[in-house]
């Protein structure tokens, strides 16, 4: 049976991470003087890839840990902290150098860019996102819980496709000040998760803390 109440937490805190209307600025001067056709094509592709990432993560990534031999409660407090970061510049109105590089920005003012990277990779699925698939797929066991977060990622992804489409029209409406608001309150969600995360994570790596 789908838990459409954990979905629904898992969609928002996603929404939050990603944080699609504070990319707009970013797409629309990665993609400055592209016809409308290219702009609708890159958006297209921006949210397959970002869905496609998210769902590798969320079946494959308790597999990579392993690999790497890192726990799951060190990889809670890992990505809370990360998470954290990306909240405390997400308040100040800026974007982490979590999800966007200096060197990755310059790239983008020589208009050297794809929709892969950094559009897709990591501004939008970034370590942020990625860790919050990996951590959210581990507190379910059952096949049926996994593939039941194939459906805030694809609603992530679509809403990604929307924005993206209308990059043009919501910077117009909203404008930098409008952008910034809505930045700073997904920050301060993110800020919330991230504590959520880091102290379950602390609980496992020390169980004494949850007496």
């Amino acid at each position: 049976m789908i838990d459409w109440a954990a979905l629904f937490k898992v969609t928002i805190a996603l929404f939050a991470i990603v944080n699609p209307i504070g990319s707009v600025p970013i797409f629309i001067s990665a993609t400055d003087n592209w016809s409308q056709a290219d702009r609708k094509r890159t958006a297209r592709t921006v949210a397959f890839t970002v869905f496609i990432v998210l769902v590798v993560s969320a079946f494959l990534g308790d597999s990579i840990l392993n690999f790497f031999g890192i726990s799951i409660p060190s990889f809670q407090v890992g990505g809370g902290i990360l998470l954290m970061l990306i909240a405390i510049s997400m308040m100040h109105g800026k974007q982490s150098h979590t999800r966007q590089t200096p060197e990755e920005a310059q790239t983008l003012g020589e208009r050297e860019v794809t929709a892969i990277v950094p559009l897709s990779i990591p501004l939008l699925a970034g370590p942020g996102a990625i860790s919050h698939m990996i951590i959210t797929a581990q507190q379910t066991t059952s096949f049926a819980g996994h593939a039941a977060l194939i459906i805030p990622i694809l609603f992530i992804a679509m809403i990604i496709w929307i924005v993206l489409r209308l990059a043009m029209r919501i910077s117009l409406q909203l404008g930098t000040i409008g952008i910034n608001i809505v930045t700073r309150l997904m920050g301060l969600i993110l800020a919330a998760m991230a504590v959520e995360f880091i102290a379950h994570g602390l609980e496992g790596l020390f169980p004494r803390l949850a007496l």
